[in-house]
């Protein structure tokens, strides 16, 4: 089974990233890593931490000479900030020391909620680990199972659809999205509603406010198969749903059609069958999101997710001193007015782990060349089928 775990807080030493369960003889540099820890720090609308902070991974287990072992892979990034909070942030025990102490919790954060659960009265203890800083390390992940699923013909793409009420004016194409998404400020693939986005962003700035958005997130080459009907937690929309909800202020989901299904006649959102010889079967139109029962089935898979804004505010919400019981203002933590197109970058990953998560387990292979030949061996088996 392919999973990982990741370790670290905000202004600790490093993040960490250990995946178990990838391929022997998988081709790996931290060039490629370091490409997608580029991208998620950019994005117009990211706060002043982007500017002290440039994320570089180092692979310290699992691959020699550029390509895996088949043993457990460890990442590393190394947090630059930490050399200002190292005072405040050691593991060793210290004084009483209040400076960067963390008492009035912030609406729309884990502050409170995590601090009575895990009974810490230093909310700062909360926020470290809560804080998105941690997504670095899962786009890591994520880029090493993009490097697997381009082995194997999966290619992915994300983009941002809407900031505020800046939204595209139309579905762009595949090939639209891989063209001018990665040259944009905001990671849109739509020229005139970027312009809205960046004045979306700007007004949310100069009010002192943040403002969330919408991206979207696809795949292309997937084989049908991946998931399974037969249990709840094997359904891959589930899996799915689960990895882009466990992104910080990712607060819904769509597959395909989404909410749009509600609306419509079952005669307009079915995604009616042909079949050729060359092609095998195939649909004409797609708001299945590539994914029928639980199962892939072949078409690309098409996600979006909702972002809210973020919940630190340059003016502050009311709130309460969790010390004096007293009405005060939030806490406020340097921050970013907009994260959409960063959070477009972390849904990539997300969802390209999962994805090969379930090849993996459809087709268990120790070696990249067995794997390559399995699913090649699949892929004509359903196209004859």
């Amino acid at each position: 089974m392919l999973r990982f775990l990741t370790g670290g807080e905000s202004h600790g030493p490093c993040l960490t990233a250990i995946i178990e369960g990838l391929p022997a003889g998988l081709p790996l540099e931290t060039e490629n890593i370091n490409y997608y820890l580029k991208k998620r720090q950019g994005g117009y609308g990211r706060g002043e931490r982007m500017k002290i902070e440039s994320d570089q991974v180092e692979i310290t287990s699992g691959v020699r000479g550029g390509l895996t072992l088949g043993s457990p892979l460890t990442l590393v990034i190394k947090n630059r900030d930490w050399a200002n909070w190292e005072e405040y942030m050691r593991a060793e025990p210290r004084g009483e020391d209040t400076k960067r102490t963390v008492k009035r919790p912030r609406p729309g954060h884990a502050d409170l909620a995590g601090g009575i659960k895990y009974r810490q009265y230093d909310l700062r203890n909360i926020l470290e680990r809560a804080s998105a800083r941690e997504t670095a390390a899962r786009v890591a992940v994520g880029a090493v199972c993009l490097s697997l699923l381009s082995v194997l013909k999966i290619e992915a793409v994300s983009h941002v659809t809407r900031i505020g009420s800046a939204e595209c004016g139309s579905v762009p194409t595949w090939e639209k999205i891989k063209e001018f998404a990665p040259l944009s400020p905001v990671y849109c693939a739509d020229r005139q509603a970027e312009e809205q986005m960046i004045k979306e962003i700007e007004t949310a700035r100069e009010a002192g406010d943040t403002i969330g958005g919408i991206f979207e997130v696809r795949l292309r080459g997937v084989p049908v198969g991946l998931g399974s009907h037969v249990h709840w937690d094997r359904r891959l929309d589930g899996s799915l749903a689960q990895a882009l909800m466990s992104i910080p202020a990712i607060k819904g989901v769509e597959v395909g059609a989404g909410f749009r299904a509600a609306f419509e006649p079952g005669s307009k959102i079915h995604d009616e069958i042909f079949y050729s010889p060359e092609k095998g079967y195939y649909r004409l139109t797609n708001s299945a999101g590539g994914i029928e029962g639980g199962i892939s089935n072949g078409e690309d898979i098409v996600l979006r997710a909702v972002m809210k804004p973020i919940p630190t505010l340059k003016k502050p919400l009311q709130s309460v001193d969790i010390e004096t019981k007293k009405s005060r203002e939030a806490s406020f933590e340097r921050s970013d007015v907009c994260a959409v197109p960063a959070a477009s970058v972390v849904g990539l990953a997300a969802a390209a782990f999962v994805v090969a998560r379930c090849i993996l387990e459809k087709f268990n292979s120790d070696h990249l060349e067995e794997l390559r030949e399995a699913v090649e061996r699949y892929r004509e088996y359903a196209r004859r089928f």
